[in-house]
């Protein structure tokens, strides 16, 4: 059996999240000092105390979910457990998967996401763009349901999380239009998501321009463990190629369910969330039933932990 290790972005994030692992293994709160003393604001009291609003900030998040993901990577690697088959992660948790694979260092990491989550929040006024989840809909039905609005905005899938759930990503009044004629073409049901900025849509281009700007000057090493990414599914070892996966990424499609197929299909058995919350744990079971653990509860740590030392 293979596995493979998964790590969450943004809407995993929760006042006192890791709390429960941080109890019993003091790497957690020393990862969350690590990034505050990087950055510059006190990570670890944000995570503890909030408030909420701040930690919600896109520039916030980012850098907490990466530090929350690699604390949890580092617990995990106390064990020396055999090597994954490959990592991933959703969204932001790209970053963290080119992290926890050496391709770059924490702390360069930390700076990138946080001007990445600045750069978002910039490219689009608060109000003037959002994000949907679209139940019920395979994704031709949602690109179908997306193309058939003809108001001259940004409306298009965005996030193909699992069957049956694609988030769609856009201006305000497309999403007003969205929440109002779904049901009328064959969605179930439209969730606007509580955030501000509308992520891996073309509203981001801009976005995305002066991101890369930052990756030019950024130096990546080969990852070490392959790192399957949003736009396309698989690996992009070599340097250029994977800066072009990042700044495509921005204003591209997560592509979720066709990556964890691809890990199916390449015979990884076990696959573990590396960081806060179930989110992808949930998604998995409507991919395909996948086995699943969510190393937050220590108790599934641990269960992971003996059943990655006799995976070879």
């Amino acid at each position: 059996m293979k596995y493979a290790v998964l790590f969450p972005g943004q809407g995993s994030q929760s006042l006192g999240m890791l709390s429960a692992l941080a109890a019993v293994h003091p790497l957690v709160t020393q990862t969350f000092s690590e990034a505050g003393r990087v950055l510059g604001w006190d990570l670890a009291a944000l995570v503890r105390d909030g408030p909420l609003e701040e930690l919600n900030r896109t520039e916030r998040t980012q850098p907490a979910l990466l530090a929350a993901g690699i604390a949890v990577w580092r617990v995990l690697q106390t064990a020396k457990p055999a090597t994954p088959h490959a990592l991933a992660g959703h969204s932001l948790g790209e970053y963290t998967a080119l992290v926890a694979a050496g391709s770059l260092s924490f702390s360069e990491a930390l700076k990138l996401v946080e001007l990445r989550g600045r750069l978002m929040q910039e490219a689009v006024p608060p109000g003037a763009g959002g994000m949907a989840a679209v139940l019920g809909l395979d994704d031709a039905g949602v690109e179908k349901l997306c193309a058939a609005y003809t108001g001259g905005q940004v409306l298009e899938p965005v996030n193909y999380n699992a069957p049956g759930q694609v988030v769609v990503a856009g201006s305000a009044a497309a999403l007003d239009w969205l929440e109002s004629h779904a049901q009328d073409l064959g969605a179930r049901r439209v969730m606007r998501l509580p955030v501000s900025v509308p992520s891996h849509c073309s509203l981001m281009k801009s976005a995305a321009q002066k991101l890369a700007e930052r990756l030019d000057r950024l130096v990546f090493q080969s990852p070490v463990i392959p790192v399957l990414h949003n736009v396309d599914a698989v690996p992009h070892p070599e340097s250029r190629d994977l800066r072009t996966a990042l700044h495509e990424q921005l204003y591209r499609p997560v592509r979720w369910t066709q990556t964890l197929r691809a890990l199916q299909d390449q015979g990884v058995g076990l696959f573990l969330e590396c960081g806060p919350g179930r989110v992808l744990s949930g998604l998995n079971k409507r991919i395909g039933k996948l086995t699943s653990l969510a190393l937050e509860d220590p108790a599934e740590l641990t269960q992971a932990q003996q059943q990655i030392g006799r995976v070879t």
